[in-house]
């Protein structure tokens, strides 16, 4: 009779070890799903200010890394001139992480590439430049600029005297002269520094180049508003012509004059986000600046700088500069 028990009761016992069984797979699977959910991205991703050590130079270039889909890593790259250039894939390997860009301005064939791993808020690394020689870089968390409060916007200040340059500096052998009230580059040399330093500001500036010249005016010394002979009435305005944040921020219409004529800017920057008024139309409204454009005096974006003027990439006139900084 005890034999006959034990056996009338092995299925019961089955059916619960079973449905425990189930139960433990179910919490797991559970467990599983939750720690993807919570899964956090890689630590790269981000934007980063980076310097390049070249030769004794600092470089300042700059970073973008961001996922494409689940897993697969893409960035943006700003060398220390030219445009930011798209990055198809950054690679991670046994901590570290590489990438490779073709070259765009600079000489040579081969291509730009990077290696480095990523330690908190920095990054180290190296690059095998187009000339193949290898130079090191650092790199950290580039700041959000975020600001908490409308600005309250202080007295206006003439940045140009309208005699001489005084106020004013070059990063090379002056070339810059004034004449009737006229701020003038009369051929390619070198860029006009403010001795002032700004945060947030209201930039009015007026400007006049001849038929196919080139220049640009950096706001704190790290983004270019590009200034430069575009026809008007394109179509499909883009990221490098009059108007633009160099390589990132193309106008939504192209305001351009013709060659000879007078135009004007009035530029607002609080934190990154800029608006730009190109011959008394909104051309850019509000919209974010990414990270510095080739040609930055430096990668400290969480400092403030200067005004820069381009004056390296052709003759260009300028007058009537006003600056009008946040309290």
């Amino acid at each position: 009779m005890k034999n006959l028990s034990v056996l009338s009761k092995r299925p019961a016992r089955f059916v619960r070890v079973q449905i425990v069984m189930l139960l433990f797979l179910f919490l797991a699977a559970k467990a599983s799903v939750g720690q993807t959910k919570i899964a956090k991205d890689p630590a790269v991703i981000g934007r980063w200010d980076i310097t390049i050590d070249k030769e004794g130079k600092s470089l300042p270039s700059w970073l973008e890394v961001q996922k494409s889909g689940t897993h697969t890593l893409i960035g943006r790259f700003t060398y220390a001139f030219g445009s930011a250039r798209p990055i198809s894939e950054v690679r991670p390997n046994d901590g570290k992480y590489s990438f490779s860009i073709p070259p765009q301005w600079e000489e040579g064939s081969r291509n730009m590439d990077f290696e480095f791993e990523v330690n908190g808020e920095v990054l180290k690394g190296t690059m095998v430049y187009t000339d193949g020689k290898t130079y090191n870089f650092t790199g950290v968390r580039a700041p959000l600029l975020i600001r908490t409060k409308e600005p309250v916007w202080g007295k206006a200040i003439n940045l140009f005297n309208g005699k001489d340059i005084k106020g004013w500096h070059t990063d090379g052998k002056n070339q810059w002269i004034v004449e009737s009230g006229v701020l003038r580059s009369l051929h390619s040399g070198a860029n006009l520094i403010s001795d002032k330093i700004f945060n947030d500001f209201k930039l009015h500036i007026e400007f006049r180049y001849k038929q196919g010249s080139n220049s640009g005016i950096y706001l704190r010394g790290r983004y270019e508003v590009q200034v430069i002979d575009t026809k008007s009435g394109e179509p499909e305005p883009i990221n490098n012509q009059f108007s633009s944040i160099y390589g990132f921020l193309p106008p939504n219409k192209m305001m351009a004059k013709n060659p000879g004529e007078w135009q004007s800017y009035d530029i607002t920057l609080v934190g990154r986000i800029v608006t730009i008024v190109a011959n008394r139309t909104t051309v850019i409204c509000r919209e974010v600046i990414p990270g510095i454009t080739g040609g930055a005096i430096n990668s400290k974006e969480g400092e403030p700088g200067p005004i820069l003027i381009q004056g390296d990439h052709g003759p260009i006139d300028y007058r009537n500069i006003t600056i009008t900084p946040a309290k």
